[in-house]
């Protein structure tokens, strides 16, 4: 017997469910490819012979089990065959009286059909009325939800209208009415939209300036965290606001500008972005865009006023524009994120450019009204505040860094000008007397303020005492320290032009010193006190030394790596030269006493008897150097003051060598000459005391002139030799001279006759034996 296939197999499965289904198709489509299938033939065959042995073997069992039930049931069969056949009789009779029923039935259906007719026609009738009484209805609805601004359901409605209803009343004349409405119907939809639009533009409009003056309140706020930040690790020190590390820390900070419940504003752009589909839906998208610019490009002009008042302490209508501006920008911005290619980033730029320009221009407009430097720092405040948050939103701000350069110059114009007037002020009422200190917090305060270094320390400071310079000296200190520190308040997150910072600082602080200090100072040279001019020298001193610390200070805090090498300031070299002016003015009003003093000298030139004391001139003149030297020079450094004296002495000793040599003095007696050498040794005596070698030097011509005077061996003179070792700072021309003199005063003196002078030689026979013509 040919082997068979498992009960498992999967072929027998397919045909015993093949045979439970109710459907012959169920299964019959797996069995097909197999059918086709050689390889599969013998198999398929033996799964059916099995199945169907065993659906006999179950049909067998079936039997034996159920034998009696089935001759019970033939018996039964039999019986109701006896019960069928007489029921057809009874059926026969049933159907002739059927028959008789059916003729009845035909008369009444041709009556049936006939009625039938009329109410298709009624029926019909019906239905094209209930059509068209739908259609007006929908259009009836167009016009409700158009009142009711659902613009969209409206336009949906309209829509089906148009390409369903219509279409089944086709042939009926109404359709071609409502055809012809719906165009008007979709521009009424459209200009309602547009409407509505138009009321949502003005309410963003209206809403600008309170969405700006957010932007700005967020921008503090972020400016204060990110300086916290600053503060608590001074790696973020580095990072201004709006840098990407800024941004990374501060985005934790969820802030939604546009929709925040704290500031009760709320911007829904819903109205746009229904005029949006409304218009796609219509065909008419591009002309829809054109249509917004151009409205928006109106509105931006209407946002802007005519002029701008800068000078509102609080500056209300500054910030009122720069708000508005901000505001309409980012709604700009807004609208291009929520959006997607409506708004071109060209047109938002544009729009923006232009804003920034208008407002470039007002403010500038504006601008020379402004005359107080904190006021124009609050403006610029409110600027730099705009640039900020407008740079967050991704705007280029490149413009208005051109007008913060435009507003420093003003602001530093400004401060120049307040603090010149300042400086005048000290300058025109110091005292010009050293300043006294009675406190040691004075000093310290001024010597915090002030660029000085004192000769003694601090612990050994006895108070009162008075320092070196007058008032003036730290009050300009301060003032230069105030202008400094109100030059660096514009440098901030954002003006970071330190060149032009650095520049524009040295620049007028040169011409403050120079101009309102130096030469302010160097006019009062013309006094005729010396104790002034000293303390204005002392003040020049310590301004010098002030300029080249503010140099170094200057140069330590530039931070601008394009520009290399020392600071160097004009006034440095000013004051350098203003201190030689006063010292020259003090060796002028010193020479100029001396001058007077001397000329007070009422010398005998032919007198017969010497003093027993030094004249009155020479006692006045060495009292008034040791005064002057003592009290109005005291305050001078040492150099400066031997110099002076130096100077003084050199110029005294001249013009008593000019006395002698006065065209006028024909001719000296040995007692004048004695005098001469009392006042001269008196002279002498009192530059010795001052312990100064260098003084004494300048007193050599003098005192070997007046030696040579007195000496009765004059042939000394004509010997090189000997001239050289005892009158070697005797002049040639002025010692034979003065020798002539001599020699015919004490000719005269002598009674004796003087020897004759050459004829037409004013030097006479000594002056021959140097070869003198």
């Amino acid at each position: 017997m040919p082997s068979v296939v498992e009960p498992r197999d999967e072929l027998w499965m397919a045909i015993k469910q093949m045979a439970q289904s109710s459907s012959d198709s169920d299964y019959i489509e797996q069995l097909v490819p197999l059918m086709k299938d050689p390889r599969y033939s013998h198999q398929l065959q033996q799964a059916f012979a099995y199945f169907a042995e065993d659906r006999n073997k179950e049909i067998q069992r079936i039997c034996s089990a159920t034998h009696q039930e089935f001759t019970n049931s033939v018996t039964s069969l039999l019986e109701v065959r006896n019960d069928s056949a007489a029921m057809t009789a009874e059926i026969l009779q049933v159907n002739q009286s059927i028959q008789e029923s059916i003729r009845r039935m035909a008369e009444q259906k041709k009556a049936l059909v006939d009625s039938r007719s009329v109410r298709q026609n009624i029926a019909e009738a019906n239905q094209a009325l209930n059509a068209c009484l739908n259609v007006l209805r929908l259009a009836n609805q167009v016009v409700d939800l158009l009142k009711e601004k659902n613009h969209y359901g409206a336009l949906r409605a309209l829509d089906e209208l148009q390409t369903i209803h219509l279409k089944e009343i086709s042939r009926y004349k109404i359709a071609e009415m409502i055809e012809k409405s719906v165009p008007m119907t979709q521009k009424m939809i459209g200009d309602a939209v547009m409407a509505d639009l138009n009321t949502w533009l003005f309410r963003i409009r209206e809403s600008s300036q309170f969405l700006g003056e957010i932007a700005f309140y967020y921008t503090d706020v972020r400016r204060g965290r990110n300086q916290a930040r600053a503060e608590a690790d001074e790696r973020f020190a580095k990072f201004k606001l709006n840098s990407a590390i800024e941004l990374v820390a501060d985005e934790t900070d969820e802030f939604d500008i546009l929709n925040n419940e704290e500031t009760n504003l709320e911007i829904e752009f819903t109205p746009l972005f229904e005029a949006m589909h409304i218009h796609e839906t219509l065909g008419k998208s591009d002309q829809f865009r054109a249509t917004y610019a151009a409205t928006r490009r109106e509105q931006k002009d209407l946002l802007l006023p005519q002029s701008l008042d800068l000078l509102d302490p609080e500056c209300g209508d500054l910030s009122s524009l720069l708000e508005s501006i901000a505001g309409f920008a980012i709604i700009e911005k807004a609208t291009m994120a929520k959006t997607e290619n409506f708004r071109q980033p060209a047109d938002v730029d544009e729009l923006w450019e232009s804003m920034c320009q208008s407002g470039i221009t007002l403010i500038t407009n504006a601008l020379p009204s402004v005359s107080n430097d904190e006021l124009l720092l609050k403006i610029k405040g409110r600027i730099v505040l705009f640039m900020l948050t407008m740079e967050k939103w991704g705007y280029s701000v490149t413009a208005m860094n051109k007008l913060l350069v435009t507003l420093f110059e003003k602001y530093s114009e400004l401060l120049k000008q307040r603090f010149s007037e300042d400086f005048l002020e000290i300058v025109s009422t110091d005292d010009y007397m050293p300043m006294p200190i009675t406190s040691m917090e004075d000093y310290d305060k001024v010597v915090s303020v002030s660029w000085y270094n004192p000769a003694k320390p601090r612990e050994e400071l006895k108070f009162p005492l008075a320092l070196p310079f007058s008032q003036m000296y730290p009050l300009c200190c301060i003032d230069i320290r105030n202008f400094l520190n109100q030059i660096y308040l514009f440098s901030d997150d954002y003006f970071q032009r330190t060149a032009i910072i650095d520049e524009t600082l040295r620049n007028s602080l040169d011409e403050l010193l120079c101009d309102k200090v130096c030469k302010s100072l160097v006019e009062r040279l013309a006094s005729q006190y010396p104790g002034q001019i000293v303390q204005i020298l002392t003040n020049l001193e310590h301004f010098e030394v002030a300029c080249a610390e503010l140099q170094e200070l200057l140069f330590n805090a530039r931070t601008s790596p394009s520009v290399t090498g020392p600071v160097v300031l004009q006034a440095t070299e000013d004051f350098k030269n203003a201190k030689k002016s006063a010292s020259d003015r003090i060796f002028e009003l010193v020479n100029s006493k001396i001058d007077d003093l001397i000329e007070t000298a009422e010398y005998d030139w032919m007198a017969t008897k010497p003093n027993t004391e030094a004249s009155n001139y020479m006692q006045e003149l060495t009292r008034y150097l040791h005064n002057i030297m003592s009290s109005v020079l005291l305050a001078l450094p040492t150099e400066i003051k031997e110099f002076i004296y130096f100077d003084a002495l050199s110029h005294a000793s001249t013009a008593i060598l000019n006395l002698m040599l006065d065209d006028s003095v024909k001719r000296i007696t040995p007692a004048a000459v004695a005098n001469l050498a009392t006042d001269t040794a008196f002279l002498s005596s009192f530059v010795s005391r001052l312990n100064n070698p260098i003084l004494m030097e300048n007193l050599d011509e003098l005192l070997q002139t007046v030696a040579l005077m007195g000496t009765e061996n004059t042939d000394e003179f004509f010997d090189v030799a000997q001239r050289n070792k005892k009158y070697g700072k005797v002049d040639n021309m002025k010692g034979a001279i003065l020798i002539e003199k001599v020699t015919e005063g004490a000719a005269v003196a002598a009674q004796t006759p003087a020897k004759p002078a050459v004829s037409d030689n004013r030097f006479g026979t000594l002056g021959s034996r140097f070869g003198i013509r």
